[in-house]
């Protein structure tokens, strides 16, 4: 059995290396001087289908036999490893089809269909993707590619990290004060976790998540993997897994803490991304941004690296956002 590890980062790199984008890590004089410090941005909303999935999509499914491309794969995400896996399979000539919520964004649905998958929509307070997915693949005989219970998945996500500390050795940054990344089902941190401890093992790595779908924060503080109590809903639509993965959370242990943020806070994040970094951020990609504006990261003279994960928004909440027109729910 294959087991996650920095070994396995490193051959991801590999494998990603001309498929994947290999990102910019951007630095704002403006956000800077907001901060008092240095904050180094990974910008994987510039990543393929949008957002840093791809990496962990295309490290999996390129590694299928010949046998198991021809049976195709099934994937269950809200859009961005939908998105993800779609682009993957069909730059391998795999089909793929792609188990969505049926509140997904629009933008996210449309995206995995441009690519080529087959979309089929569930409901998510009353069905189980994952019963769905194994159901679907048993039936047709395909390879169920998971968004992060996948060491190959967890380690394709890990080569960000060795993006951002090249790049920050690179333009004098090194070694970093802290990086803040997003938490979900664990995928992403979890890959930065093990290049991190193995490089950088000082350097603390902070865990953001929204208010409301603080399972990682539960679970952290208590030691065993944790659901969070029902919610009402986020905006950060990519980060409403309920539980921490099976595979992840072992390794997600070593993280320094897990922050919180509002819808709210999100919302401001996204709106500064655009008026003063120039970027579009989808919110569930802005939330370590969120958790520097609101003053949750002691950013002032340390270095700093924000992970800003996606840019997958749906249009007409972006407007809404960017012209201050969004009222969170309470």
């Amino acid at each position: 059995m294959h087991i996650a590890s920095f070994a396995g980062v490193q051959d991801a790199a590999r494998q990603i290396a001309g498929h994947a984008v290999h990102t910019p890590l951007i630095e704002s004089p403006a956000l800077n001087a907001h901060v008092g410090g240095r904050v180094l941005l990974k910008a994987e909303t510039l990543q393929r289908a949008g957002a840093f999935k791809f990496r962990g999509a295309w490290n999996r499914i390129s590694r299928l036999t010949a046998d198991e491309r021809a049976r195709g794969v099934v994937a269950y995400s809200s859009g961005n490893h939908a998105q993800a896996v779609a682009a993957a399979a069909q730059m391998l000539g795999i089909e793929a089809v792609i188990i969505m919520p049926a509140d997904s964004p629009a933008v996210k649905v449309e995206g995995v269909r441009s690519f080529g998958g087959e979309v089929r929509m569930y409901d998510r307070y009353t069905e189980s993707r994952e019963a769905i997915g194994e159901e679907i693949a048993a039936s047709k005989g395909s390879v169920l590619v998971r968004p992060f219970d996948d060491p190959f998945v967890i380690e394709g996500q890990g080569t960000i990290g060795l993006e951002i500390l090249d790049q920050a050795k690179a333009v004098g940054a090194a070694p970093l004060d802290q990086l803040v990344c997003g938490a979900s089902g664990g995928g992403l941190i979890a890959g930065i976790n093990l290049t991190m401890a193995a490089l950088s093992p000082h350097t603390p790595v902070i865990g953001v998540e929204p208010r409301d779908y603080n399972d990682f924060q539960l679970s952290i503080a208590a030691g065993e993997r944790l659901t969070h109590a029902p919610a009402k809903g986020t905006i950060c639509d990519a980060l409403m897994t309920d539980r921490p993965g099976e595979l992840t959370f072992p390794i997600n242990r070593r993280v320094d803490r897990v922050e919180t943020v509002s819808d709210a806070e999100v919302a401001a994040a996204v709106r500064y991304a655009f008026r003063v970094l120039k970027l579009v951020v989808e919110p569930g990609g802005a939330v370590s941004l969120a958790a520097l504006l609101a003053g949750k990261i002691a950013a002032r003279d340390r270095t700093t690296a924000i992970v800003l994960s996606g840019g997958n928004v749906d249009p007409a909440l972006f407007a809404a956002i960017i012209e201050d027109r969004f009222t969170p729910i309470a």
